[in-house]
């Protein structure tokens, strides 16, 4: 790709203020390209500057802010490729999820995404060349307890994605998706304040269920590592594969528990799949 700022291209990333996202912008950076790397608080902008790294607010959720963050990019010059990585998770039981916090995540995980790439793919075709990354999950394959409306917004992504792709066929824009599974960032923490907003556990007739499982997951550090968990770098490496191989594999799984997933969802029943997502 042949960015003027460098040698690759410059790349736009959403949901750079921790984990993944602040990885890749810090990792795709040192392998030449240029990365205007995203974020909804100013604080986390700041912080980003800091360590030398372009950064300006973009927040998903907001329609005007989408409008405005494309636009401070293509400003900024020829964009070659787009990472949506902002995503945040909302635990609790479906039942208990109310029809609005179900609209805030779908804002930001789905319509936020959906928006900004639409907003870049004219950019792309007048070039003649894009790269379209969208960061999914395990979740995005596999549903598990307390995590619908995480999953929900990652099978929504991917339905999107995939038809995306096939559209695009005719076209110079490759369209690839991430799905990690267990990944050392703070996602979990980052979901307390959603939860504590909308899930009114305490008069849930799963409330004991809250007590025994998801609160102390939540609430206390875990007591040992998740022996699949891996670090962000593990999907960095594969966003610079995804963005820099001239054919790009549509999906990448990372992690053994995505292999699994996929796996499974080939070649297990339906209750022999619910039986994995219960115990796997």
């Amino acid at each position: 790709m042949d960015g003027k700022a460098s040698g690759r291209g410059t790349v736009l990333i959403t949901g750079c203020s921790s984990g993944i996202g602040r990885d890749a912008a810090s990792f795709l950076a040192g392998r030449g390209w240029r990365v205007l790397a995203t974020c909804r608080d100013p604080r986390d902008v700041a912080a980003l500057r800091a360590e030398g790294l372009e950064s300006f607010p973009l927040d998903l959720a907001s329609e005007d802010s989408v409008a405005e963050g494309a636009a401070r990019a293509l400003s900024l010059g020829p964009v070659h490729a787009l990472v949506n990585n902002a995503a945040f998770a909302l635990p609790g039981a479906v039942e208990d999820l109310p029809r609005a916090g179900l609209r805030e995540i779908f804002e930001t995980n789905l319509f936020g995404t959906h928006d900004l790439t639409r907003r870049l793919i004219p950019h792309f075709r007048e070039n003649g060349q894009g790269r379209i990354v969208n960061i999914s999950s395990v979740l995005g394959l596999v549903g598990i307890r307390w995590r619908g409306a995480y999953a929900a917004s990652k099978f929504a992504l991917e339905g999107l994605t995939d038809v995306m792709r096939l559209e695009m066929a005719d076209t110079p824009i490759k369209v690839v998706l991430i799905e990690p599974g267990p990944i050392a960032t703070m996602i979990r923490q980052k979901s307390i304040p959603h939860f504590e907003r909308w899930i009114d556990w305490e008069n849930s007739a799963r409330r004991e269920e809250y007590r025994k499982t998801l609160l102390k997951r939540l609430y206390r550090p875990a007591a040992k590592k998740d022996r699949f968990e891996l670090p962000p770098r593990a999907v960095s490496e594969r966003i610079a594969l995804a963005l820099e191989h001239p054919r790009p594999r549509p999906r990448h799984y990372v992690t053994r528990p995505t292999w699994f997933a996929g796996i499974g969802r080939r070649v297990l029943s339906t209750r022999a799949l619910d039986w994995f997502a219960q115990h796997g």
